[in-house]
């Protein structure tokens, strides 16, 4: 099975193509590029396909970060994914960022409970905490910092993520969080294949609001 992978969650344009099969990585492409991923995405999809040696009609599967993350870059990447699926007649499946945090600390560190924690800014923290066998222990959650502490401590988990300085009492680093395309490929590739397509994950509203004085009446 040839999986393609995208993740446009953050600020990383990436996209990769596995043989899950073989668990053999053809081809990968990551850039730190912050905005932009709807005019670099597709480019980057044609990169990885060539230097694989394959072409769109040669995938199985496609898997994309769904969130939580940049509220633009997860419309960009599902949208993507759903419309490359449903012109290749194959299946879509999503992959939190979360998880694909977990995954790539558990790859390292097998057996240790983890919670995957991203800084979310204002106050906030989006969470998750995984058992020792990758296994959710509950659903991705926005918290505040006491919120994550209590969630740690009662899962007697590591903190991992760009949240878990902040439970340290440091300030935060500025760096942002990065998920691993190869992870988030292998994850789609052992996700169950739903017949819904991948959804957005939001854990909180976008900055941008409507200016209500500036709206049109509808006719």
């Amino acid at each position: 099975m040839k999986i393609l992978a995208i993740d446009t969650a953050g600020v990383d344009c990436s996209a990769a193509v596995l043989d899950a099969s073989t668990d053999v990585l053809l081809a990968s492409v990551t850039e730190r590029i912050g905005k932009g991923h709807a005019e670099r995405l597709m480019a980057m999809i044609e990169e990885v396909l060539a230097t694989a040696g394959l072409s769109l009609h040669d995938l199985d599967r496609v898997a994309v970060t769904i969130g939580p993350g940049s509220f633009t870059g997860i419309r960009v990447g599902v949208a993507a994914a759903r419309g490359l699926a449903l012109a290749l007649g194959i299946p879509s499946v999503g992959v939190t960022t979360l998880e694909a945090l977990a995954q790539s600390h558990l790859a390292a560190h097998p057996g240790e409970p983890v919670i995957a924690a991203m800084d979310a800014k204002r106050d906030e923290i989006y969470a998750q905490a995984f058992d020792g066998q990758g296994e959710p222990l509950g659903e991705p959650a926005i918290l505040t910092l006491e919120g994550l502490s209590e969630l740690a401590a009662r899962h007697g988990a590591a903190v991992i993520g760009t949240a878990a300085v902040l439970v340290s009492g440091l300030p935060a680093s500025g760096e942002p969080d990065r998920f691993d395309i190869a992870m988030v490929a292998r994850i789609g590739a052992k996700a169950k294949a739903e017949m819904s397509r991948p959804k957005p994950l939001y854990l909180r509203g976008p900055d941008a609001k409507p200016q209500d004085g500036f709206a049109l009446a509808r006719a």
